[in-house]
Parts: structure tokens; C-alpha cells; sequence
């Protein structure tokens, strides 16, 4: 979803040109170039992983149908990823109102619940069509999925998880992330589907650059 683009019509609109498979061989074979299929950032992000490791992000809005489409691609290419690649997930937050899903993640993973509750997030938003866009509403939810409501209220309040929210939205611009989803590749690359032409593509160039950072 472009970053300018929150009208849900719109992005089911642009859903399938963002997530369509390659068109033709060229796009499996093709060497990704630096300016068409990805960016190299004019200043470089701190990445958080130790000496020998490859940081990935992949930028993503829970209620985001590119993001929610996207989700089992990239887990699927995460069990395939080697021990030296580290993948993280950042929540972005384009206006104020995407700050309350941003706080959800960041509340989960206070809780130890990403593995468990983050793909029903994206079920309960595009699927069972469940509303989360205010606190109130993300923690009934929450508790419904067996988490105690009250804990879940002081975390999703806390300042960690609010640190956590500000963190996020400032490696988004760092990034200048334009859309999502959209992946982030060792602090020094960006790559999307409108890049790459679809996410599929933006896995593959996601690969070249993780060899390109081992390489540096």
C-alpha cells in the first residue's frame, strides 16, 4: 500500500500488481539494478545485529491487504533463511491513527505473543473483519485470545512499548519507506513491490543484497 493510499478500495485495487508472480524469466534471472529494482540509502541505518550477522526488515501495516497477502510468502522464505540472516518486523505508522496497530506489535512481543498471535492479527483484521483501530477494541481482542486484558493495557501503555512505537516510525523514515509492504536490507538498501514489481521479485533482490552485505 503507497503511503498516500489508505482508502481500502484503492489498495485492493493495487493489491494485485504488487503481489503478482514474476511476468516472464528475465524477472527470476535478471541481476536487480541499483535505482530500477531497489535503492541504495544515501546515509546509512545503525543496524542492531552482532558482527557477522545480516539485518532484514520488512515494513508492514496490519491492515494493510498487500501486507495481509504478503505475510505467508514471508514466512515461507524465512524458514529458508541461513543462521546469519536476522529478520525483524517493524509496524509503520504513515498518520497518527496507524500508531494504535504499531503498539499492538510492540505489545505482543512484550508479551512473547508475536509467534503466536501476529498472522491472527492479520486474520481477524482482513477475514473475520474484526475492528482494531482504537486501544479499547485491540484489547478485547486480546483478550479473547486468552491474554489478561489488564497486562496487556500497562504494556501496550508502557514506555518500552511506546519507545518501541517511536523507534519504528523513525526506521520507517530512515528507510523512506514509500509503501508496504516493503523490506529493508542491512541498513544500507531499500525494496518494494512497486520497485521490484511485485514481492515475489522483492524476495529475490532481498536475496542478491543479503550476499552483497556478506560480501561488505
Amino acid at each position: 500500500m503507497k503511503r498516500r493510499e489508505f482508502s481500502m478500495s484503492a489498495a485492493g485495487a493495487l493489491a494485485a500488481s504488487a503481489l503478482a508472480l514474476p511476468t516472464g524469466a528475465w524477472a527470476q534471472n535478471k541481476k536487480p539494478e541499483d535505482g530500477v529494482e531497489y535503492m541504495t540509502l544515501d546515509k546509512k541505518v545503525n543496524v542492531d545485529v552482532p558482527a557477522g550477522k545480516v539485518e532484514v526488515i520488512e515494513f508492514f501495516w496490519y491492515s494493510c491487504p498487500h501486507c495481509n497477502a504478503f505475510e505467508p510468502k514471508l514466512v515461507a522464505w524465512i524458514k529458508k533463511q541461513p543462521a546469519d540472516v536476522v529478520i525483524k518486523r517493524v509496524p509503520v505508522a504513515f498518520r497518527d491513527d496507524f500508531v494504535p496497530q504499531q503498539r499492538l506489535y510492540y505489545a505482543l512481543e512484550a508479551l512473547g505473543k508475536v509467534e503466536e498471535l501476529h498472522n491472527k492479527v492479520f486474520l481477524a483484521i482482513h477475514q473475520e473483519r474484526v475492528p482494531l483501530q482504537r486501544e479499547e477494541q485491540i484489547a478485547d481482542w486480546a483478550e479473547k485470545q486468552g491474554v489478561d486484558k489488564a497486562k496487556f493495557k500497562e504494556l501496550y501503555n508502557s514506555f518500552s512499548v511506546s519507545s518501541k512505537a517511536r523507534r519504528a516510525s523513525q526506521l520507517q523514515d530512515q528507510f523512506k519507506v514509500t509503501g508496504v509492504p516493503a523490506i529493508g536490507i542491512h541498513g544500507r538498501w531499500y525494496t518494494d513491490g512497486e520497485l521490484a514489481r511485485n514481492m515475489d521479485r522483492a524476495l529475490q533482490v532481498t536475496e542478491h543484497l543479503i550476499a552483497e552485505a556478506r560480501k561488505k
